[in-house]
């Protein structure tokens, strides 16, 4: 089995040029910050940003949730309880985990002390002779007299706290606590203790709840983003921290989210509600200009046979998804990877996939193609600009506002093209560049400009957006840059063990 080892992106051009930016600087919880001209900034953006120790090199955190619990199974509220174990089927997919993750390299082990997790741990952690160590602070969120309570017991014994739970977590309040707000306030501590460790390479193994706090305090989300950002049992998400001159904390970007042992457009609840509306944003396949320092042709290019494999790869991972409609970019890397899922999806009934076959309506969106904003970057800029893949490194910030901006209008008509179908056939795919779709989910979490610099994406990455409350509500991100399906072309999860010049 190949190794999932990659070394940390380099600091995108937010952060060579204002430090704070990457970390974007808001009002202590229940204050409102001001803007220019007297308005409050948005309700979402109101949050805690907390300051991260100094690093001196930078550091990979692994965050794996653990596999399915007794409790998970029956639909019991577990908490902070130690009263449930892994199942069978959470024995497997912990067994998924570590084959995935064998290959890797690890300096540590935190885990949680509770059973569930600490076994999941065990399991991933295999015959690996470095430590483990237990945290307090990695226990799952403490829910007090909900714990051990099947739902429908909830609904009856608490009623209005319970409907709250479901509505308001971050505002839900019980037995004179309010659990969502504790559980930000652990995460910091956790997060300061993991830091702390000389590791370089670092795997958490924990919980739903405490890992998605862990993942929204690290990039400055506050507890309005509880099950925004979902974590399924054995769920691998991943955070880079980088160190900045001159600036004590580091810049921190989420290179995955839950990237799962089952596929990621499985059928299922989305942050416990169910969903038939979702929105998947699929990478267009590598082409010559992804692995090159420069990229004059950018975009006006086919994509190059790893880019190939990589198309037919999600447009198999698809197949089990009834499609409607799929929107690219005009690009013809784009163009190519799009009309690779629609064949795949109308040949459905050939392939078994389905009993007839399917129609798929392929449309070019305009405001999708952001390679000329890029192009033009490259053009005006006075030194060599870095285009990785999912990196945006030296642009300024006018060319970051044009993207920005039409990402927008781009995000706008998606919603606008979902709100035409039935819930039976809500899903649409989009193809573009890697950074439109990064600025799509920033789009999605109601956040601004500044964070873009916190999120990654490779090409021939898929991330899903749930929308349980129809396209008005609010996106579910199910998961980002999830690439487990492009198998031994998968993107590495974990630092390498050699020499990072080498890469």
């Amino acid at each position: 089995m190949t190794s999932l080892v990659s070394p940390p992106r380099p600091l995108s051009c937010l952060d060579r040029r204002n430090p704070r930016v990457g970390r974007p600087s808001c009002s202590r919880l229940g204050e409102i910050e001001r803007l220019p001209g007297g308005g409050d900034v948005r309700p979402e953006l109101r949050h805690s940003v907390p300051q991260f120790p100094a690093i001196r090199e930078a550091k990979r955190v692994v965050l794996v949730r653990h596999g399915q619990s007794t409790w998970n199974e029956e639909g019991r509220i577990q908490g902070s309880s130690d009263a449930s174990i892994l199942t069978p089927k959470g024995e497997s997919q912990a067994e998924t985990s570590r084959q995935m993750l064998v290959g890797d390299s690890f300096d540590v082990c935190f885990t949680s002390p509770l059973v569930r997790s600490r076994k999941t741990a065990e399991i991933i952690w295999g015959a690996r002779k470095e430590e483990m160590i237990p945290e307090p602070d990695l226990r799952e969120i403490d829910l007090y007299s909900f714990q051990g309570l099947l739902k429908h017991e909830g609904k009856e014994k608490f009623g209005s706290a319970f409907r709250q739970w479901q509505k308001d977590a971050a505002n839900f309040n019980i037995d004179g606590h309010y659990p969502v707000r504790e559980l930000w306030a652990r995460a910091q501590s956790c997060w300061n203790k993991i830091l702390a460790h000389e590791g370089r390479s670092v795997l958490v193994v924990a919980h739903n709840a405490v890992n998605q706090a862990l993942v929204a305090s690290a990039i400055g989300l506050g507890t309005e983003y509880f099950r925004l950002l979902l974590q399924s049992n054995c769920g691998v998400s991943v955070l880079d921290f980088t160190p900045q001159p001159k600036v004590s904390s580091p810049h921190i970007c989420l290179n995955r989210l839950n990237q799962t042992p089952n596929s990621p457009i499985a059928p299922g609840s989305s942050g416990g509600r169910k969903t038939n509306r979702r929105i998947i944003l699929v990478c267009h396949g590598a082409t010559q200009s992804n692995t090159e320092a420069g990229f004059p042709n950018m975009g006006y290019e086919p994509m190059n046979m790893l880019g190939v494999i990589q198309s037919q790869k999600t447009a198999e991972l698809l197949l089990d998804l009834k499609v409607k409609c799929i929107i690219c970019s005009p690009r013809i890397a784009s163009a190519d990877t799009a009309m690779a899922i629609s064949e795949v999806q109308e040949a459905a009934d050939c392939l078994g996939a389905d009993c007839m076959p399917r129609y798929v309506e392929v449309k070019k969106m305009l405001d999708l193609e952001v390679e000329p904003v890029l192009q033009q970057a490259w053009k005006n800029s006075m030194e060599t600009l870095i285009a990785k893949s999912g990196c945006l490194y030296g642009f300024d910030d006018g060319i970051l506002t044009e993207l920005w901006n039409q990402s927008k209008k781009a995000w706008r008509s998606l919603l606008d093209e979902m709100s035409n179908y039935s819930e039976t056939e809500g899903n649409v795919v989009v193809v573009g560049h890697p950074a439109v779709h990064i600025a799509l989910i920033a789009h999605c979490l109601n956040l601004t400009e500044e964070w873009m610099g916190s999120f990654h994406l490779d090409a021939g990455s898929v991330s899903v957006i749930d929308f349980p409350d129809g396209p008005s509500g609010r996106g579910v991100i199910r998961c980002i840059n999830y690439t487990a399906h492009l198998g031994r072309w998968s993107i590495p999860i974990t630092r390498a063990t050699t020499n990072d010049e080498e890469f």
